[in-house]
């Protein structure tokens, strides 16, 4: 192969790779936190969530401590960064739901655990990690999973996936 071959290979990958990149998205996380006694603590997280610039907005269910965070679409938001806005409002996450693209679960950092049932362009899955469930919750599914590797490994950049839809 020569060399002017070889870049037009080198480019159409790297346009491949920034094309598939944006395919993995997330359109909508819906958040219940713990810990919240009154209105002002879910106005911390309210303003911590819609300090990301990917936001579109923030809807709030007092009932259920749940935030609904609407994202603009070729966003490239991880869990992670959900957690930590949770975390800097001084609360904790107690699930998180996600809704993306369906290829984005086919794609690193989304480890799947259980069956995939997702179908359509868009899948629905919650997050498993410690950290991302309540300590009850995350000791009860613990034991479900004591049989995947990299399950009980603290790795931050990795997600548990179970899909929902």
């Amino acid at each position: 192969m020569n060399k002017i071959n070889k870049g037009y290979v080198l480019v159409a990958s790297i346009v491949l790779m920034f094309s598939m990149k944006s395919n993995a998205q997330i359109s909508k996380a819906e958040i219940r936190a713990t810990g919240l006694t009154c209105s002002m603590c879910s106005n911390a997280i309210n303003k911590q969530l819609k300090s990301l610039p990917e936001v579109i907005n923030v809807e709030t269910d007092l009932n259920t401590n749940t935030f609904t965070v609407t994202l603009k679409e070729g966003n490239e938001l991880s869990p992670k960064v959900f957690k930590e806005k949770v975390e800097k409002a001084g609360f904790f996450i107690g699930s998180l739901v996600i809704t993306a693209k369906s290829e984005t679960i086919t794609k690193s950092p989304y480890i799947l655990v259980g069956k995939n049932s997702g179908t359509g362009s868009e899948v629905q899955f919650q997050v498993v990690d410690k950290g991302y469930v309540t300590d009850k919750e995350f000791k009860k599914v613990s034991k479900s999973y004591k049989d995947i590797a990299t399950y009980l490994v603290d790795n931050e950049d990795d997600f548990h996936i179970k899909i929902l839809n």
